[in-house]
């Protein structure tokens, strides 16, 4: 009878980039949370890729990236500026006093 290996597992860091060997890890873990950001923005915004991009200055596909987080077209600093858009205020609309 063959005798079992024994399985050793290596703790985490708690960063999987880091962890994975990645040179730039703060830096893609904070593209991350941009993109998060930014898909939550899309989302309660319910704007459309096409509004998005017309919003952010970029082609419709690369709000498709931006979605599913394949962010190597986008550095930090221009997740950033997305972000930090202006947002038109809501307009409510109230009976005039009378």
């Amino acid at each position: 009878m063959r005798k079992k290996k024994a399985e050793t597992v290596d703790v985490g860091s708690g960063d999987v980039l880091v962890d994975l060997g990645f040179p730039d890890a703060d830096e893609r873990k904070l593209r991350v949370q941009l993109a998060m950001r930014l898909n939550e923005l899309i989302a309660a915004r319910r704007l459309t890729q096409a509004r998005a991009a017309q919003l952010f200055g970029i082609p419709q596909p690369h709000v498709s990236e931006l979605k599913h987080y394949k962010l190597n077209r986008f550095s930090s600093e221009r997740l950033l500026r997305f972000v930090a858009l202006p947002r038109p205020r809501r307009r409510d609309h109230y009976p005039a006093e009378g």
